[in-house]
């Protein structure tokens, strides 16, 4: 469940669809939510200003903006402006929430014998994954700068992690060994139940 979302998208005279007249359009906002990367498709109420990277409320109750929650939404049926933006709005997400990422490195543990849950992380290797851990040993990381000065061989926290959130996202690509097990998503609703808008969707806007 999100209560806020980021917005990626904003086609003012909806989806372009082959079969369907302008007249009968309606305004749609693709968006990813705050607390779990929840890919979303919105329905803005009448006459409102949306604009990219906005953030809107999309809890119960009063709503400025969104008039309705039309459902999840499926990678695949992103707008070519809302992939493009993607990578930017979750790392506004991530530095955001930083307290809650920081504590990510902070208390991950062994998922088994194996395998940390912070070798999940894009780049993440045996190496770095000692690094995270000793480092955290002498005291908890208090911020993505924190985790920079103490852990050399970990250049760019922020950037790992927003590849991995993308890399959950993505349902285009099979997942397999490590990129199967999810940190930060939900697993995605089954194929079968997914709304079909390949190929057939333009992006809208007015000039």
């Amino acid at each position: 469940m999100e209560d806020n979302a980021v917005i990626l998208d904003y086609l003012p005279l909806g989806y372009v669809k082959e079969d369907m007249s302008t007249f009968k359009r309606k305004p749609i906002a693709q968006a990813i939510g705050t607390e779990n990367f929840t890919l979303l498709e919105l329905t803005p109420k009448d006459n409102v200003d949306i604009e990219i990277h906005e953030n809107v409320y999309i809890g119960a109750g009063k709503r400025d903006k969104i008039n309705r929650v039309k459902g999840k939404l499926d990678f695949e049926n992103l707008t070519a402006t809302s992939r493009v933006e993607l990578d930017h709005v979750i790392e506004e997400i991530i530095l955001a929430h930083e307290d809650k990422f920081v504590e990510f490195f902070n208390e991950s543990e062994s998922l088994n014998t194996r395998l940390h849950k912070l070798e999940l992380l894009p780049g993440i290797g045996k190496k770095h994954m000692w690094g995270i851990l000793e480092a955290r040993k002498e005291k908890p990381f208090e911020s993505f700068e924190d985790i920079n000065k103490r852990v050399p061989l970990l250049s760019d926290p922020v950037n790992i992690l927003v590849k991995k959130v993308r890399q959950e996202l993505d349902t285009t690509k099979e997942k397999r060994g490590k990129n199967k097990y999810r940190v930060f998503t939900h697993v995605p609703r089954s194929r079968n139940n997914r709304h079909r808008r390949r190929g057939n969707y333009q992006r809208n806007r007015r000039d």
